[in-house]
């Protein structure tokens, strides 16, 4: 099994709360906070599995505090992982 952790920032736009992961580019999106979460989890692990899977590039994950002093005071910063098994690459 592969575990990538990285930090992602959420905030809320308008009636969403948008999840941004900055060192990928990649953004995910929620209703409320809690599906958010889950869909940029998801969103995430489905990433790395391409990646693993086509031996594509990728940034590797900025440190969290870093991140964190970057943001606005109203954003949530949190590490989201992604576990990858073999299975998953199959």
């Amino acid at each position: 099994m592969q575990r990538f952790v990285y930090p992602a920032i959420f905030y809320k736009d308008d009636d969403l709360y948008r999840v941004l992961f900055p060192d990928l580019e990649l953004t995910a999106y929620g209703k409320v906070m809690e599906e958010a979460y889950i869909y940029a989890k998801e969103f995430l692990r489905q990433y790395f599995i391409k990646v693993l899977k086509y031996d594509f590039d990728f940034n590797y994950a900025t440190d969290f505090e870093e991140i964190k002093s970057k943001c606005k005071k109203d954003d949530v910063v949190m590490l989201i992982e992604a576990d990858i098994t073999d299975k998953d690459l199959k």
